[in-house]
């Protein structure tokens, strides 16, 4: 149904004239830079609040974003992701341009495979689903607690996940709900429990992605939300980080060792560096007075180490560091990773659990049976997605 809309709408376009380009987002450009590129007025972005422009910060590079032109040219709508649940949207009306934030529409899909090993996990779930993060995260849950060596041709995986789709394609990073994989024919389950941790048949925590606190904190001013409601502005407000207010000149430490991929300005955030771990993990650290002496993009540093102190810079009301965490291009609520170490579930959690697991298991003894392969998603291809504005149907 949503496909049949998408394909009106871009129809009625194409009858007055008007085109559509999808583009992808340019490496180091601000969202200033982007207005200013394509001739946008620049109040778009000075008229923003200050939440608002923080999360202007929050654009990914290379995310496709789409831009609808009139015959001649002109900007008529823009709509470029943050992340992966909400969207910026410019709109000309009577003229005049106007940003508001809205809710990414997409769908999401439950679905399973089920395969044997050919090559490796990793090669068959992107052969089987063409899905890379996918395969990727399912290497990820296992990697401290199965050794992917002893596997042989032969053993089976199934996965049990959610997938976003938007506009026919794969958006985002897939959710895998439980998995199992035999290593020489001895099944090794992974579930999804306890907000959103991942955890063995026996209740234990086996993702092992813990963060340290990064900071001696005084009070939680601002804490972690994807897309929430505002009642008295009817706009929607995110908050993807958490703010821990401090002293100025508190020393902000590295939640978890990695290697700082950036160390500068970074628009709202001020004063901000960005550390990758592991994985597809990433921390943010935003509005520093300063970093400490010989912090720099491409040193690698240890949990706990000093990187920088807490300050107000960029858009802040007052001294506090903006803390955020990353799974690929999805921000997530570090409130659920600050630990160090692993749980184990017990009493009334551990019954809940158990409950789960079993039916899952059930499941995935049907999936293996069965062989089931999720659908390929193919590219939906848009009737106005041109390669020249003057031939529309090129």
């Amino acid at each position: 149904m949503k496909r049949i809309l998408i394909f009106i709408l871009i129809l009625l376009s194409y009858m007055s004239g008007a085109y559509l380009e999808v583009n992808r987002w340019k490496s180091g450009e601000t969202f200033l830079d982007f207005l200013k590129r394509n001739k946008l007025p620049s109040n778009i972005y000075y008229n923003l609040d200050s939440g608002d422009k923080e999360l202007a910060t929050e654009i990914i590079t290379g995310i496709r974003y789409q831009m609808l032109k009139d015959k001649n040219g002109s900007i008529e709508q823009v709509l470029i992701p943050v992340g992966e649940e909400l969207q910026l949207h410019i709109k000309k009306v009577d003229g005049n341009y106007t940003l508001t934030t809205t809710p990414i529409v997409y769908e999401e899909k439950e679905e399973e495979l089920s395969i044997p090993i050919i090559k490796s996990p990793y090669q068959d779930i992107i052969n089987a689903t063409k899905n890379y993060l996918l395969a990727y995260q399912f290497v990820q849950s296992y990697k401290k607690s199965v050794n992917f060596k002893r596997i042989r041709k032969g053993d089976r995986l199934v996965i049990f996940y959610k997938q976003k789709t938007r506009l026919g394609k794969q958006f985002g990073s897939p959710v895998i709900e439980a998995s199992m994989i035999e290593v020489h024919g001895k099944k090794h389950y992974v579930f999804l429990f306890n907000k959103g941790r991942y955890y063995n048949a026996k209740g234990e925590e086996v993702e092992g992605f813990f963060l340290a606190l990064p900071v001696k904190y005084t009070r939680i001013s601002d804490r972690f939300t994807y897309k929430r409601w505002h009642p008295i502005l009817h706009i929607y407000r995110a908050h993807l980080g958490i703010d821990y207010a401090a002293p100025i000149g508190t020393p902000v430490k590295a939640a978890r060792a990695g290697k700082i991929i950036f160390a500068g300005r970074k628009g709202g955030y001020g004063n901000a560096i960005v550390i990758k771990h592991e994985g597809l993990y990433k921390t943010l650290y935003g509005h520093l007075r300063n970093f400490r002496r010989g912090i720099k993009r491409g040193k690698y540093v240890k949990q706990g180490q000093v990187i920088g102190y807490v300050g107000s810079t960029g858009l802040s009301t007052g001294p506090h560091l903006h803390f955020g965490l990353y799974r690929g291009s999805k921000a997530i609520n570090p409130a659920n990773s600050v630990h160090l170490t692993k749980s184990i579930l017990r009493g009334k959690k551990r019954k809940e659990f158990l409950k789960l697991t079993s039916k899952y298991k059930k499941e995935m003894e049907i999936a293996l049976k069965n062989n089931v392969k999720p659908k390929i998603e193919q590219d939906f291809r848009y009737v106005m997605n041109l390669k020249s504005k003057n031939n529309p149907m090129e």
